[in-house]
This record gives structure tokens, sequence and C-alpha cells, in this order.
């Protein structure tokens, strides 16, 4: 990267000092064609029939001369002008091109650890029924966690099955009226076996036009996010209200919280906080931006803010459904 930085550099400056070697010389040429046309003009002064008309062609040789000398600089800015802004275009595609390779590597290297860890337990769990006489109780609870564990890779492939037919504009979006209040409380319940968290709820009855398994995958999403990024036994609020004429759902956490410039950039793909090798939350860069672009698609709006005194608040807003 850095020497392409380098490359990329020398090869700016060089195009700028052709650009103006090109202009001084342009400059020096139309001096030279100036001195000559004045030398040319006063060795046939006694050919012109008075001295006004001799200054008259004096004139239009300096005339000339100016307009040469203005064209050349308006042309050299111009050009300078376009090499610059194409400059800039050409450096972002260059870093967002780097940034986005650095975001697959890390997805790749985060996806292998998402996609292992849940075999992996899933595997120790029932291996351990077969190798062992288990008493109904632990083989139920066993059986819980085999569960659990394929429903996290059943959301994880989803994630990436819904990311890929979005980036082929494959994807199409099935609207229904929907009520959230049971998606909710299915997922919240859900989350509460899987987690140890203390999640509290404050969920009235609400209808909105959306596609039913987007709206829980959004769901799913974002409880998902807040039970990564926060301490076992913390509390995490999940709310449901109408106001006005929209339907807003928030998921308030007590984590570490966001820094105001990571705000935007969590939404975007393979985005996650700090590098693979220095996290230890699990996640592969795809649950929120998912959640971004599934509510622009069932028009509503997301937005995070801080959770005072600490924590962070993701909500997401849809139109309310309109009674006729």
């Amino acid at each position: 990267m850095k020497v392409t930085k380098l490359i990329y550099i020398f090869l700016l400056i060089y195009i700028i000092a052709a650009l103006f070697f090109w202009g001084l010389s342009l400059h020096q040429q139309n001096n030279r064609i100036y001195l000559y046309e004045r030398t040319s003009l006063a060795e046939h002064r006694d050919t012109f029939r008075s001295e006004d008309v001799f200054k008259k062609e004096q004139d239009k040789v300096y005339d000339r001369f100016i307009s040469r000398n203005t064209q050349y600089l308006g042309e050299g800015l111009f050009f300078c002008l376009v090499i610059l802004i194409a400059a800039v275009m050409v450096y972002r595609s260059i870093q967002n091109n780097f940034r986005l390779s650095d975001r697959q590597n890390n997805f790749m290297l985060s996806i292998t650890h998402e996609l292992k860890s849940p075999i992996a337990a899933v595997k120790l769990n029932l291996e351990t029924i077969q190798r062992r006489k288990l008493d109904e109780d632990t083989q139920v609870m066993l059986i819980e966690r085999c569960i659990n564990e394929t429903n996290r890779l059943n959301d994880l492939c989803n994630n990436l099955l819904l990311a890929s037919q979005m980036e082929s504009k494959h994807f199409t979006v099935s609207m229904e009226e929907v009520d959230l209040h049971p998606i909710l409380e299915d997922s919240v319940k859900i989350f509460m076996q899987r987690s140890r968290h203390q999640i509290h709820t404050d969920l009235d009855h609400a209808m909105v036009q959306a596609d039913p398994f987007l709206v829980k995958l959004i769901i799913n999403n974002l409880l998902e996010n807040a039970v990564k990024y926060t301490l076992p036994g913390t509390r995490i609020t999940v709310t449901l209200k109408e106001e006005d004429e929209q339907v807003i759902f928030a998921v308030i956490d007590e984590g570490g919280g966001i820094a105001d410039e990571e705000k935007e950039k969590i939404f975007e793909k393979f985005y996650r906080i700090g590098n693979e090798n220095s996290r230890k939350t699990k996640g592969t860069g795809l649950g929120l931006y998912l959640v971004s672009q599934i509510v622009h698609l069932n028009k509503g709006s997301i937005s995070v803010r801080d959770n005072l005194p600490f924590g962070s608040i993701f909500e997401v807003t849809f139109p309310k459904v309109s009674q006729s």
C-alpha cells in the first residue's frame, strides 16, 4: 500500500510538473513571437502611411501577445484543475479499494471463526450424549444448546445469503401488514435463553407494512449486537411504541457505547470497530449493514445515539399502517 501511494504521488507530481513545463515553454515561445513581430514591424515602419497606422499595428501585435498568454494561462489552469479533481477521485477510489480489501480479509477471518465455533459446540454436545449415559435433564440441556448453536448458524447463513442477493440486485421484498409485538416477544424469549443478560421489554401492539422475514432479521441482528457488545448480567431494554404516524422500535444496551466518528461507519458493509486480531467479540460486519439496508427497503429509518451514562440506543422507525 505504501509503495502504491509513493508511485501515485510521484506520477501526480510528474504530471503537474510537466504541465507547468509546457506552460512555461509556451510562454517563452509567445515572447519570441511577440519580439519577432515587433522587430519585423519596426523594419517596415517606412511602408506605413502615417505614425497612427504604425501604432495601431503595434497595438494589434501586443493584443495578440496578451490574447495568447491569456489563452495559455486559462487552458493551463483548466487542465490543472481537471488533473487535481481526477487525482482526488482516483485517490479516494484507491483508498476505498484498500479499505474494502482489509474489511474483506477481516470478514474471512471472522466468518471462519463464526462457522467453526458453533459447529465445534454442536459436535462436542452430540459426542457427549453419544458416549456417556446422561440423565434426562442433562440430555435436554445439551440438546437445547445444540439447537441454539444451529439457530446461530441459520442466522449467519441467512445474513450471508441476503447480503449476496442484495449485492446482485436479485432480492425482492414481500410487503404485508405485520404486527411487530409477537415477533419481538418471540425473539426476546430466544435471546433470553441464549444469553445471560437481563432483557426487559416495553412493547405495544403496532402494525407496519413490511416483509415479516426481514423484520425478524432486523430484530435478531439488533438483539445479537446488544448481547455481543455488553457484559453478561447487564440490562438490555427493548421498546415498541406508536408515536404520531410512526412506529418506533428501539434496543437499548449498557455496553461501552460507540464513538461519534464510528456511528455512521458501523452501517457500512464488513465494517467492524478495531481489527480482527485485537477485538474479542464475534461477528462478521454484516449485521448492521443488513439492518440498515433492510430498514430502507421497508421505507423506514435507523439511527444510533448514546445511552447516558453509558451504552447505545439503536432506534428503528417505520411508517404506521393507516387505519381505513
